[in-house]
């Protein structure tokens, strides 16, 4: 694929797919600038060829990095937002006259709001997991459902009092836990209670375009950080499942979505359950362009020039693909013990085994020529902010 050389605004620099959309936009020719919270350190400085500016932290003044991120748009031919955060500012930012490699409008709705998603998903003929939308006062679990239950923010980024933020979905097990977390939100925050299910988490990953899907790929995880629920620490490739293909296109074509996706997924003894759609870059990307699927660099071609000629898709290889600071992360968490998760907890020789042996072909998040700078900060960071930097919060 050959394209002419772009300036490409990418943020938030600290997103954990930043380095290696930012890696893909510079090995397919394109100049790279990073927006990051001013006075963060973030590990994307680290990488050559990408120069960082600071905005204001939309946490502490989201119109401010409005104003700001709109202002630095203008000097590059596009901009892509690299996690929920930065789609909810470029939204808010940048004028349909700039080039915006991320969704806007109706899509940066369906981006970010989880209702909206699970009604498309239900829509198109994906499993659901059972939910129930809770009203603003409500701190008790629906009645209909039994614990434990996912708590989940419908909005994956929201505002208020005019600064940003964003809550993570948790796994609660008892009504008092469920009222304490619901009430730390506050009563402006929309949420949903989800049935919990377990399975294996799984995405299916591609670009949409005019009704239709292709260059798809997919990887199933083999661990998270917390092993009670969070990111994941280390996944594999894994053929994309055909029995996806229709619904995930008849959703994607019925939302009119174009660009880049992310279909996470939980992978169950009853079969596949929808959890959520990703539109932007998402974290596990490394495992992605080891392959040869350049999405972040395929979806800027696209944008730019809807005629553009892509690469055909690679053919499918086995890969594991581990994010070093998070591998040590999972193991402290195995190690301090089960606590009150539900689910089944794994051993502490058996995860030690399993990250001292790897298996098969493996390439770590962030570490490729020119990269080791990165691999390194981003490792320190993970493990400090998951434990010390967490403590004195």
């Amino acid at each position: 694929m050959s394209t002419p050389r772009r300036s490409v605004l990418v943020g938030f620099a600290d997103a954990l797919a930043a380095p290696e959309a930012a890696a893909s936009l510079l090995g397919a020719g394109h100049r790279v600038v990073g927006f990051s919270r001013r006075g963060e350190s973030v590990a994307l400085r680290r990488l050559r060829g990408v120069k960082i500016l600071e905005v204001t932290a939309p946490e502490d003044d989201f119109q401010a990095c409005v104003r700001e991120v709109g202002a630095l748009a203008w000097g590059h031919d596009a901009t892509m937002p690299l996690d929920d955060q930065a789609v909810l500012v470029c939204d808010r930012a940048l004028g349909a006259e700039i080039p915006l490699a991320g969704p806007r409008g109706a899509q940066r709705e369906l981006a970010l709001d989880k209702r909206l998603q699970l009604g498309a998903a239900a829509a198109a003929g994906l499993e659901v997991p059972e939910w129930s939308e809770l009203d603003p006062g409500d701190d008790a679990p629906p009645e209909a459902m039994t614990l434990p239950l996912m708590l989940k923010p419908a909005l994956a980024a929201e505002v208020s009092a005019g600064k940003l933020q964003r809550h993570a979905p948790r796994l609660v097990a008892s009504a008092s836990a469920f009222a304490e977390l619901k009430r730390s939100w506050g009563p402006q925050t929309p949420a949903l209670a989800q049935r919990w299910v377990d399975g294996a988490g799984c995405g299916v990953f591609g670009l949409a375009e005019g009704g239709t899907i292709h260059h798809l790929s997919a990887h199933r995880r083999l661990r998270m950080m917390n092993p009670a629920g969070s990111g994941s620490s280390a996944c594999a490739s894994m053929p994309v499942p055909e029995s996806l293909i229709a619904p995930i296109e008849r959703m994607l074509a019925a939302t009119r979505w174009q660009g880049m996706f992310m279909v996470e997924l939980l992978q169950t003894q009853e079969g596949w359950r929808f959890v959520e759609l990703n539109g932007r870059p998402w974290g596990s990307l490394a495992l992605a362009r080891g392959l040869g699927y350049e999405y972040p660099a395929w979806a800027l071609a696209r944008l730019l020039d809807e005629r553009a000629e892509l690469p055909q898709t690679p053919p499918f290889g086995e890969l594991q693909c581990r994010h070093l600071g998070r591998e040590l992360v999972h193991l402290l968490f195995v190690l301090r013990g089960r606590r009150d998760f539900a689910g089944a907890w794994p051993g502490r020789l058996q995860t030690l085994a399993a990250l001292l042996r790897g298996d098969g072909a493996t390439r770590w998040y962030n570490l490729a020529p020119g990269m080791r700078g990165v691999f390194l900060q981003d490792t320190w960071q993970t493990l400090f902010g998951q434990t010390l930097g967490k403590r004195r919060s």
